[in-house]
């Protein structure tokens, strides 16, 4: 078996959690072999090179090698090898996500009057600050 259907080969490397989602996921353009835009059908051989956009991260690898079924995690990442720039790549931005992160306090219990005001006024766009 040298070749296989590409929404399999995801589901199989464990890039989406059922075949469903690979073939959502490719249908909706974020999946490229060599470069150019694949259908769900198309075969990935061996030596194919596959870009993986799981927003907001772009996953650039190079196909290693086909399973018949899907396989565990460490097995999975025998399948395929990540090209070194593109981990660099979504090492500085999950890093840069991280760091932007808003902080928010938890808010224990029920809103009080004014802040269950302003919520509902943000909800209709007439967000004021009084």
């Amino acid at each position: 078996m040298d070749d296989q259907r590409l929404d399999k080969w995801l589901w199989c490397a464990r890039f989406y959690k059922t075949r469903a989602l690979a073939v959502d996921a490719i249908k909706a353009g974020r999946v490229t072999v060599n470069g150019q835009v694949a259908k769900p059908a198309k075969t990935v051989n061996p030596g194919d090179s596959l870009v993986v956009r799981q927003p907001p991260f772009e996953i650039v690898l190079e196909v290693r090698g086909i399973a018949k079924q899907r396989v565990g995690a460490p097995q999975a990442r025998a399948l395929y090898e990540e090209d070194a720039a593109s981990v660099a790549a979504r090492e500085r931005l999950r890093e840069q996500l991280r760091l932007s992160a808003v902080i928010e306090e938890p808010r224990s219990g029920k809103l009080n009057k004014k802040d269950r005001r302003e919520r509902e006024a943000l909800k209709r766009g007439a967000w004021t600050t009084e």
